[in-house]
């Protein structure tokens, strides 16, 4: 099954909990409505003729000021997904809104998503709802901010930790 019937799958079976689909350049992504993730990824990995049964990365990217998201969601965290029997792979998103920077934790569904969410909560400020145990990866505890947003100010100064601090 190609990519495009890889998406095909995914909408028909999810229909309005997929808000866009495209396969720019080969890239298959479907972006996927945030209560409908934890159903996608699920059924993505269950599903016998797509068999999404890694979960190669989790990641998260700001949009705080890229041409043409100015009044979208800033975040979109992003799950790549491969199956080995069949040899494809897929990108689900999930749009996130600033002030509500909140997605339901996939480490029911594969649990390397635990580190994963871990580091996008970490450098992004991203929370995973539910997750076993969302602390920074990283930084440090007593990190002030997320350093992969895109408004963190570079030169800001960190409270000092350890012997001789």
């Amino acid at each position: 099954m190609d990519g495009a019937a890889v998406l095909e799958r995914v909408r028909a079976r999810f229909g309005a909990g997929v808000v866009d689909a495209h396969d720019h350049r080969g890239d298959h992504t479907a972006i996927v409505a945030r209560d409908a993730v934890l159903s996608v990824l699920a059924w993505c990995r269950d599903e016998p003729e797509l068999a999404f049964d890694m979960l190669t990365d989790l990641t998260a990217v700001d949009y705080l000021r890229y041409p043409g998201r100015e009044d979208g969601p800033r975040f979109d965290v992003v799950y790549h997904l491969y199956s080995i029997p069949h040899n494809h792979r897929l990108r689900i998103k999930v749009r996130v809104e600033e002030d509500d920077a909140v997605v339901p934790t996939a480490v029911g569904v594969w649990p390397i998503a635990n580190w994963f969410e871990r580091e996008v909560w970490d450098m992004f400020g991203v929370r995973f709802e539910g997750h076993p145990d969302l602390r920074r990866l990283l930084m440090y505890e007593e990190f002030v901010g997320h350093p992969l947003r895109k408004d963190y100010p570079i030169e800001r100064r960190q409270p000092l930790i350890g012997p001789g601090a």
